[in-house]
C-alpha cells in the first residue's frame, strides 16, 4: 500500500484521475499546493503571511497606474516623479503630448516651475489653457498648474489610451529594475524583469517572408530603454555601472519565452486547462528552464538579458529567483492565476555563485534586498495592494 505524493493537486481532480488513483489503494496521500481547489484534513500551513515573517520569500511592492480626469479637453499628462536635492529646488518628471514631424508623440522632460506645456508641446491646444508648471511639491509628491489642476506622482491625467497606460507600465518597470539594479551591482547579483502579455503578436510579427520584427511593446521597451538611459545621471561609484550598461543594446536586453511552431515563429498558446487558464508552452518552460543559469550570468557577452517577454499562463513549476520586477501588461479576472503570477518572482535570489541570499547570509537585511515591485495595470491594481497589505 503505498503513499501517494501529489502536488498541484488541484490539476487532478477529474474524475478519470481520482478513479485511478483509488487503484493504487494508498496508505493515505498528501496534496502540497499553493492554490488548492479543495482542502483535506488540512495538516500543515505555510501561507503567504508565514513565509513572509521566516523571511523565506520577497518583501511585495506595487507600483499601480492611476487615471485622475478624462475629459478631452484636458491634455495628456504623466507625473513620473518627484526629484528632491539639496543643493536644488524640486524638479518634476513628467511625459506628455508632442507634435513631431511625424505626428503625435510622447515626450518625457525633468521641469521646475514655469516649464510651459503648450510652448514645448508644439503649440497643441489641449495645452493652451494654464498648463504651466504652478508649484513642484516634495511633501506629497504633487505637480500643480496655473489652471489649478494638481496631479501626484504615479497619476495620469487627459486623454488616455490603453497604449498610453501599457507604455507608462513598460517605462516604470524599466525605472525600478534599473534603480533596483544600481542598488545590487556590487553585490554581484542580477535583476531580471519579467512582463505578463497575453498576445505574441504585441511583442514580435512576421512579415510576408518570414522575417521577425518588433511588436508594439517590444518598440515601446527599446524607445523607453534608450530614453531612460540617454538621461541617466552619473552617481559617484557608478562608473563600472554605468560600463555594464554601455555593453549592452536595448535591442539584446529584452527576449520572448512563447511556444514555437514548425517554422520557428513565436506563436500563441494554446490552453490546456482552460478552466485553470494555463497554456501548454512546453517549448517556451523548456528554453526557460535550461538558461535559467545563464539568465543569472551577468557577463553582457554571455547574456545581456535582462528584460523577459512571456505569455500570461506561465505554469506552476517556473520560477526564477533574480525577477524583481513583474509587469502585467494584461488584462485578467482570476485571483488564483493572479497569485500564481506574481509568485513566479518571489523566491530570495541568488548572486553569480548561486548562493543564496536568505537571512543566513544577509541577517534582517533580507527583505530590503530581496523586493519584488509589482507594475500593475487596472485589472491588478487592488489585487496587488491586497496582496502587499496581506504582508
Amino acid at each position: 500500500r503505498p503513499i501517494i505524493i501529489l502536488d498541484e493537486p488541484q490539476k487532478m481532480g477529474g474524475d478519470v484521475t481520482q478513479k485511478a488513483l483509488k487503484n493504487f489503494n494508498p496508505l493515505f496521500s498528501l496534496n502540497y499546493s499553493a492554490t488548492h481547489a479543495k482542502q483535506h484534513n488540512l495538516v500543515y500551513v505555510l501561507d503567504a503571511l508565514d513565509a513572509f515573517n521566516k523571511r523565506l520569500v520577497k518583501k511585495i511592492a506595487v507600483k499601480g497606474i492611476t487615471e485622475s480626469g478624462s475629459t478631452a479637453t484636458e491634455g495628456f499628462v504623466y507625473l513620473e516623479s518627484i526629484n528632491v536635492s539639496k543643493e536644488k529646488n524640486p524638479t518634476a518628471s513628467i511625459q506628455f503630448d508632442c507634435k513631431g514631424a511625424k505626428g503625435i508623440r510622447q515626450k518625457n522632460v525633468t521641469v521646475s516651475i514655469g516649464y510651459n506645456l503648450y510652448d514645448n508641446s508644439g503649440n497643441l491646444d489641449e495645452y493652451k489653457v494654464g498648463f504651466v508648471v504652478k508649484s513642484i511639491d516634495g511633501r506629497d509628491n504633487s505637480v500643480e498648474f496655473l489652471n489649478g489642476i494638481k496631479i501626484f506622482a504615479g497619476d495620469v491625467i487627459g486623454k488616455v489610451s490603453e497604449d498610453q497606460l501599457r507604455r507608462i507600465q513598460i517605462r516604470e518597470t524599466i525605472l525600478s529594475h534599473l534603480e533596483r539594479e544600481r542598488q545590487l551591482f556590487h553585490k554581484g547579483i542580477k535583476v531580471l524583469s519579467l512582463f505578463f502579455i497575453d498576445e505574441v503578436a504585441k511583442y514580435k510579427q512576421y512579415d510576408e517572408a518570414g522575417h521577425p520584427f518588433n511588436g508594439i511593446y517590444a518598440d515601446m521597451f527599446e524607445e523607453e530603454y534608450n530614453d531612460i538611459i540617454g538621461s541617466m545621471q552619473l552617481r559617484a561609484g557608478d562608473d563600472d555601472y554605468i560600463r555594464y550598461l554601455d555593453a549592452i543594446s536595448a535591442h539584446d536586453t529584452h527576449a520572448g519565452y512563447f511556444s514555437v511552431d514548425k517554422k520557428g515563429k513565436m506563436t500563441d498558446s494554446k490552453l490546456s486547462d482552460k478552466k485553470a487558464g494555463t497554456s501548454d508552452d512546453i517549448d517556451a518552460y523548456d528554453l526557460i528552464m535550461k538558461n535559467k543559469e545563464l539568465l543569472l550570468d551577468r557577463d553582457p557577452k554571455k547574456s545581456p538579458v535582462r528584460f523577459i517577454f512571456s505569455h500570461s499562463a506561465l505554469r506552476e513549476g517556473w520560477d526564477n529567483p533574480n525577477v524583481f520586477q513583474i509587469c502585467t501588461l494584461k488584462q485578467s479576472s482570476s485571483e488564483v492565476r493572479k497569485r500564481q503570477e506574481v509568485g513566479r518572482g518571489l523566491r530570495l535570489c541568488v548572486n553569480q555563485d548561486g548562493e543564496r541570499m536568505d537571512a543566513n547570509v544577509l541577517g534582517n537585511d533580507v527583505q530590503s534586498i530581496n523586493v519584488l515591485t509589482v507594475i500593475a495595470n487596472e485589472s491588478y491594481d487592488s489585487f496587488a495592494k491586497g496582496l502587499q497589505t496581506e504582508l
